[in-house]
């Protein structure tokens, strides 16, 4: 079956970096685009990147531009979030997703349970 289980949360201080990472089983890895989103405590579901099945292209939403970087190795099964220049609106539990098709905006099918991300000094 699918699982997706995320790791690499934490408490980080304003300013501050983590980088996430979500290991992926139970499917063809390469052949589907994965997301991260969140959901910060007393807030809805925010879409946050997309990567295509084979890195090509990648997708972020305004609040994350330029300080938040995808990546994914297909070798490892397992999808990256680089986080730079971390703010304490950034705070909240992180979840990676699979998509339904190899590109990114389709949609998706499965969810981790997630890895709370903390920024506070």
């Amino acid at each position: 079956q699918v699982q997706l289980v995320e790791s690499g949360g934490g408490l980080a201080q304003p300013g501050g970096s983590l980088r996430l990472s979500c290991a992926a089983s139970g499917f063809t890895f390469s052949s589907y685009a994965m997301s991260w989103a969140r959901q910060a405590p007393g807030k809805g579901l925010e879409w946050v990147s997309g990567i295509y099945s084979d890195g090509s292209d990648t997708y972020y939403a305004d609040s994350v531009k330029g300080r938040f970087t995808i990546s994914r190795d297909n070798a490892k099964n397992t999808l990256y979030l680089q986080m730079n220049s971390l703010k304490p609106e950034d705070t909240a539990l992180y979840y990676c997703a699979k998509g339904l098709l190899r590109e990114v905006n389709y949609g998706m099918d499965y969810w981790g349970k997630g890895t709370l991300v903390t920024v506070s000094s």
